[in-house]
């Protein structure tokens, strides 16, 4: 799939759409081949392409199977650009919502930084890292925000 992707903002609007639709093709269109990821779920770190699709095929296969739709919402989207490069940071609420009834089930908000490149005029996400603050007493993830 071959994918423009001409403003920063328009990767996160794919982001938002393609776990939605749990369209794998379209989720991976935003990413440079050579990506690196931090993960705060399941695996530390994938650093390339092929270990990453693996992650995001298991999520997608997940949600399909217990019948969740998620809804991704973009917080305090900060982006820092110039022509070939972008900087952005966020946190990233995940809303789990029942397909059939539309009732919530869980919502989970992590913080992410994102680097992002040009590739033939198409931004394209080349490293992701995601994480929780930890609470000291517990060492347990603290998932709300702020």
């Amino acid at each position: 799939m071959t994918v423009g992707f001409f403003k920063v903002q328009d990767v996160f609007k794919n982001y938002k759409t393609a776990v939605y639709e749990k369209d794998v093709e379209k989720f991976l269109s935003m990413y440079a081949p050579e990506i690196h990821i931090y993960d705060c779920w399941g695996n530390w770190e994938s650093k390339d392409f092929s270990s990453w699709k693996e992650s995001v095929v298991a999520w997608f296969n997940g949600l399909s199977e217990d019948g969740v739709l998620l809804k991704v919402d973009f917080n305090d989207l900060v982006v820092e650009e110039n022509s070939y490069l972008a900087f952005v940071h966020c946190a990233v609420t995940f809303a789990a919502h029942q397909e059939e009834s539309g009732e919530k089930l869980r919502q989970t908000t992590n913080r992410f930084t994102y680097g992002l490149k040009k590739a033939n005029e198409s931004w394209v996400i080349a490293h992701e890292h995601s994480s929780l603050p930890i609470n000291m007493e517990t060492g347990k993830g603290i998932f709300n925000l702020k």
